[in-house]
């Protein structure tokens, strides 16, 4: 990203062998704190790494636990259904056995008022004597046939009250064993009833957390992205710095083999008047910013937005620049440039002489940028100090 650190010292007056040196020293160091930078990032894409896979080993067990809940919900809940059918059948069982034993109940009072019936009878006309028997029988046979007779008449009564009676005790009894069962069969699914709430309850707080975990995977999975791009980025922009080392290191060995000396650059005081190249917030300031230099200043503003010439100088660049997107350098003379990054459009040409707050370039997000601004610098013998001791 910084690559064009060495084309700015080209462009501006040469400095002596010590002061490219320093510059080069510089570069090192924040090639070095890049350095720092990304084995940090990757040690923290190694942590991610690990969570990522330890949540996922957890959201397996909960998965397997609430699998092993839904098989035994399943049980219970068929083991519910087989019950409830019992209770269904003992219902049914209940009502035809109350419906028996009104029937029996009436069968009773039928054959109690038969009985009684016969024994009013009985007492209003009493039983024929053996001699009344012998005088209207026609024969000896005849009179053995009417003694019979009224004997099994007698044994047939008493037997059919008492086989009612005997039936009408046999079922009440059924009644209480039913209902002594259905009492039982009751409170079993109440029981399985609230197990299979429980197990029910416990399933839907591990599907929950099951929930929780996928959750944060993907937020660890995100994050372990993220991690990854920002690891790309600054071994793109460590690449730079290694570039623009490399260059320096060539013009220090160049000017070390020529002998070339030159005067110093302009200093603070003589600097050019600069003006604001747009009007907006400061998204991010000058200095050091995850573990690189950030050389500039950031200024908030829409995509398209006029960007003015901060003084009067000569565009040494116009065009496209690594990680500056489209990117307008304007060489002021004595050692100070000027930097204008990320632009939409560029609106001048390199080497046209432009003059204090002629637009250069229309604003935009080009380059390594994460929205609309202008990334504006300010350079002294090419190295970047803070423009807010600039402006004006």
């Amino acid at each position: 990203m910084l690559a064009l650190l060495a084309s700015a010292l080209v462009l501006a007056t040469p400095a002596a062998a010590d002061d490219i040196g320093r510059k080069k020293d510089s570069v090192d160091s924040q090639l070095a704190a890049v350095q720092q930078q990304i084995t940090r990032s990757r040690q923290r894409a190694s942590a991610l790494s690990g969570q990522v896979s330890t949540l996922t080993l957890d959201i397996r067990l909960l998965e397997r636990r609430a699998g092993d809940l839904a098989s035994q919900l399943g049980a219970l809940e068929r083991d519910v259904a087989l019950h409830r059918r019992r209770l269904a059948t003992l219902d049914e069982l209940l009502r035809l056995q109350t419906h028996r034993y009104g029937e029996l109940q009436r069968r009773y009072r039928l054959a109690v008022q038969r009985l009684d019936t016969r024994l009013v009878a009985i007492y209003k006309e009493p039983d024929p004597t053996t001699l009344d028997v012998l005088i209207a029988a026609k024969s000896f046979q005849d009179v053995l046939d009417q003694l019979d007779y009224f004997g099994a008449i007698a044994a047939q009564d008493k037997s059919v009250a008492a086989q009612v009676a005997a039936a009408k005790a046999a079922v009440a009894a059924a009644r209480t064993r039913t209902r002594a069962a259905k009492r039982t069969v009751t409170e079993e699914t109440r029981v399985i009833s609230g197990r299979a709430q429980q197990i029910a309850i416990l399933r839907a707080q591990l599907l929950g957390s099951r929930d929780k975990l996928a959750g944060d995977r993907a937020r660890g999975t995100h994050a372990l992205a993220a991690t990854r791009r920002a690891i790309a980025s600054e071994l793109s922009e460590s690449n730079a710095l290694q570039a623009a080392s490399d260059q320096l290191a060539a013009q220090l060995r160049a000017a070390e083999q020529s002998g070339t000396t030159a005067g110093s650059g302009a200093s603070h005081q003589g600097a050019p008047h600069f003006i604001w190249p747009v009007s907006g917030p400061i998204t991010s300031p000058f200095g050091m910013r995850w573990g690189t230099l950030h050389p500039g200043i950031d200024i908030g503003v829409p995509t398209g937005t006029p960007v003015h010439a901060a003084a009067a100088g000569t565009v040494a660049w116009c065009g496209w620049m690594s990680g500056y997107g489209n990117l307008v350098m304007i060489n002021h003379g004595g050692g100070y440039a000027t930097l204008y990054g990320h632009n939409s459009r560029v609106a001048v040409s390199c080497g046209q002489d432009v003059t204090q707050g002629e637009v250069i370039a229309y604003s935009g997000c080009t380059g390594f940028c994460t929205g609309p601004h202008v990334h504006f610098e300010v350079r002294v013998n090419g190295t970047p100090v803070d423009p807010l001791g600039y402006l004006g």
